[in-house]
């Protein structure tokens, strides 16, 4: 059955979520018209606000609503340590962890060349004025603990050994091929605890 152009392009605009299918799409969009509309509108004037207002920390690529995320802009936590991880999910997990309390460096991403994802795409040279600012002393790679999350830590620990900086991986607890966002709090201070050195 063809839809209505509007409906078939809320179904086509559900399907770029992570997890939704076709069927799922579908689902989703009938239930905002039949049943869900005043969320619908909800949904939206949260998502314009969002994309509107929410920008990235010029410090560690967190979302933000300014120049600085909270967590770069506390003054308890500690500048010397500084965990890079793959999104904005894995630094909630981390925080939820309860474990650490150095800043962060997210890289929106992981090296992937087949797919045309460089340093350049991953925000590498910011990572490396934060390295070469004098403060932190210690490089914590927290990328996921797949192909590319290994490849990317791999490379991460280079630009830490050329700076004569401290270079270690979260370990014990992590699967391997999971994803820090589904892991839970302690399996996370686990592995922040645990950590190794990688030079």
């Amino acid at each position: 059955m063809k839809h209505a152009p509007s409906l078939a392009r809320l179904i086509d605009a559900l399907r770029t979520l992570p997890g939704v299918g076709p069927k799922t799409a579908q689902r989703m969009a009938f239930h905002l018209l039949q049943d869900g509309r005043e969320g619908a509108r909800v949904l939206v004037d949260a998502l314009g606000g969002a994309l509107d207002r929410v920008t990235r920390c010029s410090r560690c690529r967190m979302y933000t609503e300014t120049p600085l995320c909270s967590i770069c802009s506390a003054t308890q936590r500690d500048a010397t340590l500084l965990c890079v991880v793959e999104s904005p999910a894995d630094v909630v997990a981390i925080e939820q962890s309860g474990g650490y309390r150095g800043r962060y460096f997210v890289l929106l991403g992981h090296l992937s060349p087949l797919d045309g994802i460089g340093p350049e795409q991953l925000g590498i040279r910011e990572l490396e004025s934060l390295l070469e600012g004098g403060e932190v002393q210690e490089l914590i790679l927290a990328t996921n603990p797949t192909v590319e999350g290994e490849a990317t830590a791999h490379f991460l620990s280079e630009l830490a050994r050329a700076r004569n900086l401290r270079a270690t991986r979260i370990a014990h607890g992590v699967p391997i091929g999971g994803e820090l966002e589904y892991i839970d709090g302690g399996t996370l201070a686990h592995a922040l605890a645990g950590r190794h050195s990688l030079i």
